[in-house]
């Protein structure tokens, strides 16, 4: 098969429209039905319907596609080794994680490592799927808990808790609660426990969520748990990491929390001489290591 057809092809499977694949590949629509018409005539298929709202691909099509976006994978991946120098960094980095710590923990610390390397390119993607690393849906991921696919490199970074914080408006109003049966008198701000990556946190919640209790507000990522409490809404569920830069958050029953929520960083074997790659786990590794130090530090000054 002529690769150039494959490619204009996969442009066209990926965007559903000829005229946005067109735009892609700098190419006029004509020219781009040409080369799909040549391609469906030389397997002797069809490989897309034609509806009015744009295209949708055959059977064929999408063994095709699946061939096609293989290719494309594993093209980015040699590319990636290719472009990785030997004393600069920079081009193109996938990131992923969670969006509460995206959002409130690495987003803030960034600007460091572009102080560093000014020609890096991140591309971050905060969700709390478990995005295919070996499939290379992305270089890098920071996951709280263990990553179970194969022929990743994997490092622990630290290890966090959940934990139960309000305002002082809120407990004002409310009363502050004495032990855990009394959570059951108060609105609850929590993320779903059908979250992926939250493991150890519906275990110590579930039996709380299960009971008879006043209220309950679920959100689908942290960052909208600590909006919420922050604006006196009920009483948050949140990692011990989001709370330092909220001061006004007071920790309600503090000697109940998770257990230990690991946060590893994890990245393809593949790629474990990937200039950009080491950057970022290096910057990583040294922010956490100055957050670990204040925390420290914090402890000590309440001693």
């Amino acid at each position: 098969m002529d690769w150039d057809k494959l490619r204009i092809f996969h442009a066209v499977a990926d965007a559903g429209s000829l005229t946005h694949a067109g735009n892609t590949l700098h190419l006029s629509q004509s020219a781009v039905s040409r080369q799909i018409r040549a391609l469906e005539e030389s397997l002797d298929v069809i490989l897309f319907h034609r509806h009015a709202r744009g295209l949708i691909l055959t059977e064929q099509g999408e063994l095709l596609f699946d061939a096609t976006s293989k290719i494309s994978k594993n093209l980015e991946s040699t590319e990636a080794k290719i472009r990785d120098s030997e004393d600069e960094v920079f081009g193109e980095l996938r990131v992923t994680t969670t969006t509460g710590f995206g959002t409130l923990w690495l987003a803030p610390r960034i600007g460091k490592l572009y102080d560093k390397y000014p020609d890096l390119k991140i591309d971050l993607k905060l969700e709390e799927r478990v995005l295919d690393l070996p499939m290379r849906e992305a270089d890098v991921a920071i996951r709280m808990k263990e990553p179970s696919q194969a022929d990743l490199v994997r490092r622990r970074l630290m290890t966090t808790n959940m934990r139960f914080y309000a305002t002082k408006q809120y407990l004002d109003q409310f009363g502050t609660p004495k032990n855990y049966n009394d959570l059951t008198n108060h609105r609850i701000l929590s993320q779903s426990l059908n979250a992926p990556q939250v493991n150890e946190s519906v275990k110590w919640l579930k039996p709380l969520l299960s009971a008879d209790h006043a209220s309950h507000l679920i959100v689908n990522h942290y960052f909208g748990v600590l909006q919420a409490t922050i604006k006196h809404v009920g009483i948050g569920v949140l990692p011990s990491y989001v709370t330092r830069k909220f001061p006004e958050l007071i920790r309600v029953l503090p000697e109940d929390e998770s257990q230990e929520i690991p946060v590893f960083l994890a990245y393809p074997e593949e790629l474990r001489h990937s200039k950009r790659v080491s950057a970022f786990r290096d910057f990583i590794v040294d922010e956490i290591r100055i957050y670990k130090n204040k925390m420290k530090s914090d402890l000590d000054t309440k001693g």
